[in-house]
């Protein structure tokens, strides 16, 4: 289990524990201590260090208003040192000479991707000292032993990057398999809509059918009220990725 909180600056108190009564409540524990990424800047710190010894990271004074060329990439501008001598100062991949990645995913077809040509030298340590999420979520896949992603289909444009780091720290790379968006019927993202209720711990088995459904895996109605470990352990014998083969949208209605 691992609370991606290593931008203390959004932290909602509070929230990060109520994350993990709602999965306790529906039967999805985990081993071992809970991971903060909030703990571990030192690990950050050490991963970055060996990236700038390596020639493969440097620091940028650029505001995001300062840059320019096509939205969301950036241009190089400090990459041959930082454009202003004072702080603070932004630290950067060098994503020059890496070539385009392609990522082998487990249900999508085959991504490529330009990391240099598409998103530029992106930020591995913000201007406010606080780590970015593709750095960190490398560090801690491959300090958790993680050999499998689950995520969903917006974050595949993140994996190349993730790649990218990878292979410039020597680290292994996780499998990857993103899943269909849930959207509403307007076509807008559940997870951004005002639809998107919090989950009532009391109505877990409820909840776990109807998900499991999305995922077009039909509980049997003598489960649908169950313990939501029977559901589960129903659900990880009867799961099969092929059922949601050539999604990349599902349309959840109120």
């Amino acid at each position: 289990m691992r609370i991606e909180d290593v931008d203390r600056g959004r932290e909602v108190p509070g929230a990060a524990d109520d994350i993990l009564r709602s999965l306790e409540a529906h039967g999805l524990l985990w081993d071992g201590p809970v991971l903060r990424q909030s703990r571990r800047e030192e690990a950050y710190a050490e991963a970055l260090a060996r990236l700038v010894e390596a020639g493969l990271a440097y620091p940028c004074s650029c505001s995001r208003a300062e840059l320019e060329g096509p939205p969301g990439r950036y241009p190089g501008t400090c990459r041959d040192g930082p454009r202003r001598r004072e702080g603070p100062f932004a630290m950067r991949l060098r994503t020059a000479g890496f070539g385009p990645v392609t990522v082998a995913d487990r249900l999508q077809p085959p991504y490529t991707e330009d990391v240099e040509a598409v998103v530029g030298d992106f930020v591995l340590r913000r201007r406010d000292g606080y780590y970015a999420y593709q750095l960190a979520v490398v560090v801690d896949d491959a300090f958790q032993g993680i050999t499998d992603v689950v995520r969903g289909l917006d974050l595949l444009d993140n994996t190349p990057r993730q790649r990218l780091l990878q292979a410039a720290l020597g680290l292994p790379a996780p499998r990857v398999l993103h899943l269909p968006l849930l959207v509403e019927p307007s076509g807008g993202k559940l997870s951004k809509s005002r639809q998107a209720l919090p989950l009532d711990p009391r109505a877990a088995p409820a909840s776990l059918t109807r998900v499991l459904g999305l995922l077009q895996l039909a509980l049997p109605q003598t489960l649908q009220q169950a313990p939501v470990g029977e559901q589960l352990s129903w659900a990880v014998a009867a799961w099969n990725v092929q059922g949601i083969q050539g999604f990349t949208e599902i349309i959840v209605t109120p």
